[in-house]
């Protein structure tokens, strides 16, 4: 057969590829193939294959090439038939053997004379390496070696930027701290055209910064934009409506405790991607801060009919079960969603909620174990396990727990509040108002009712301290925030109270009593108020 019917031959196996007529282009490719012997054509009629799920026929075809060891795409391919066969070892046998050192460097021991042979190069293509790093770090994951993964999965990343999936693997499955995060992505080396790519990767991870710093992200990426027609300014494209950038900056406000704010921007969201499933996510999150089960209800249904083998699917449904309270059914499903994915953080923290939301705290600390031990990158569970050690009166282990958090995130205000109450509770009051005022200042936005009770406490520890005068400053910020807390007006009118000033102290007791009309501390601060106000005046020698 005459070279140009053979290419022509080569055009129809690409054609079905595309079409997704897989069976066609293994028939083509299988003919191509015995034409010519070429590496090319015989890499072309594997690729057909694996397309078509016939992983053990590509890989035997790959592994009897004798071109197998030398050639870089072959060995990958043939990698990628043994992932889709479960066997991890041999995968990685396949891939040879090389090291990874903390940063991400790697250096291989045998394969400095491999080839990579690619007639069909595309201008833009992502490094062999960083793939074949990627698909090491996939098998290490699966052999449940993920401080290994995290290496291979970093080694990913920064030997091509462009391999996305590397950084997904190590955001979305926690595995580096907050500062690592953010040192790994000022460590890439960007394309001068690749600008915007970095400050979207600097959106995609954990969001601590003051509220003008994140916004300024956002805006940059929101202005970004280029020109396919440089002599028509109608073909002016931004990033503006992207949905992956409103899902981070949706995952910001909630961060931040605006939830219906996050709420709102998800709902939209969804309505244009209905299965965004990152946007889905956040948005679950925020209906069970709000107590929106309806929608839960809704999400949940639609994702258990389309996605039946997904985790994200049972986790939806176990977030219903949470916000109505009934946390046995709740337990069941986030169990599930774990059984499908153990690498799905939000099933496992909602597990260990759902265990503590009952005060059984044996079982919410395995959750928060379990949750620590697979997530090193996450502070969540480490602060979960030291919330529920405070409330059996732990403190000194709530403490180290919280300081352990207070590591992994350096920057997260819930954590220097629980610090601050535990000293609280320690009698520590000076360090208690010391971290609670820490509290205030990491807040990225705003002051809102979320934090009301982070003032109230650095309210209580003034008094306790007495200085009167900056508890009661803290109070009437408290009430600014919400109208509505007991422990504010009372603690206002105690803070009146050991001041004397009882007429303003009574005026609050009733305040408080109020809002709750059998509050034991205030009714009988009150009657205590009422007494020492009858006595002012009186000549003590007559009391």
């Amino acid at each position: 057969m005459r070279e140009e019917e053979i290419e022509k031959l080569r055009g129809v196996v690409r054609d079905c590829v595309s079409k997704h007529l897989y069976s066609s282009a293994i028939f083509f490719a299988d003919k191509v193939a015995a034409f010519t012997a070429d590496p090319a054509d015989i890499y072309m009629q594997a690729q057909a294959l694996f397309l078509g799920r016939h992983y053990r026929r590509a890989f035997h075809l790959l592994n009897a090439s004798k071109i197998v060891l030398s050639d870089l795409r072959f060995r990958y391919l043939a990698a990628k038939c043994l992932e889709e066969l479960k066997e991890w070892d041999q995968c990685l046998s396949m891939l040879g053997e090389a090291k990874v050192d903390e940063d991400g460097n790697v250096s291989d021991t045998k394969d400095s004379n491999v080839m990579y042979l690619d007639k069909d190069c595309e201008d833009r293509e992502i490094n062999i390496s960083s793939a074949i790093c990627f698909l090491r770090g996939k098998a290490y994951e699966a052999l449940e070696n993920r401080a290994q993964a995290r290496l291979w999965y970093k080694a990913a990343i920064k030997a091509d930027p462009l391999c996305y999936e590397a950084l997904e693997c190590l955001i979305e499955n926690h595995m580096l701290t907050c500062e690592e995060e953010a040192n790994l992505i000022s460590s890439l080396q960007f394309g001068s055209e690749d600008g915007w790519l970095s400050s979207f990767y600097s959106c995609l991870i954990k969001k601590y910064d003051k509220e003008d710093v994140v916004e300024a992200k956002f805006r940059d990426l929101e202005n970004e934009s280029c020109k396919s027609d440089q002599s028509d300014p109608s073909f002016l494209r931004t990033l503006k409506s992207n949905t992956d950038l409103l899902a981070c900056k949706a995952e910001y406000y909630h961060q931040c405790g605006e939830y219906q704010k996050c709420f709102d921007l998800t709902y939209v969201l969804l309505e244009k991607d209905l299965f965004h499933l990152k946007c889905t996510l956040v948005h679950l999150a925020a209906a069970v801060e709000l107590g929106h089960s309806n929608e839960l209800y809704l999400m949940a249904c639609n994702l258990v009919k389309d996605y039946p083998q997904m985790a994200l699917s049972w986790f939806a449904v176990g977030c219903y079960y949470y916000c109505i309270k009934k946390y046995d059914q709740s337990r069941r499903y986030f169990s599930k969603a774990t059984s499908l994915d153990r690498t799905f953080p939000p099933a496992w923290i909602g597990y260990g909620n759902a265990y503590a939301a009952q005060e059984e705290g044996d079982q919410a600390m395995s959750a928060y174990r379990t949750a620590a031990r697979l997530f090193p990158g996450c502070h969540l569970p480490t602060l979960y396990i030291g919330m529920e050690c405070m409330r059996t009166h732990s403190y000194k282990l709530a403490e180290q727990f919280f300081m352990q958090a207070k590591s992994t995130c350096p920057s997260d205000p819930l954590v220097y509040n629980e610090l601050g109450v535990v000293a609280y509770h320690m009698k520590e009051y000076k360090k208690a108002v010391w971290w609670f005022e820490k509290t205030l200042a990491l807040i990225p936005s705003a002051l809102s009712e979320m934090w009301e009770s982070t003032v109230v406490n650095l309210a209580h520890a003034y008094r306790k301290l007495m200085m009167y005068r900056e508890a009661i400053s803290y109070y009437e910020k408290a009430l600014a925030l919400s109208t509505k807390s007991v422990s504010t007006y009372a603690g206002l009118a105690y803070t009146y109270h050991l001041q004397d000033d009882f007429t303003t102290a009574i005026a609050y007791y009733h305040k408080a009593l109020w809002l709750k009309p059998d509050d034991q501390f205030s009714t009988e601060m009150l009657s205590w108020a009422l007494i020492d106000e009858s006595r002012r005046g009186l000549d003590p020698r007559l009391i």
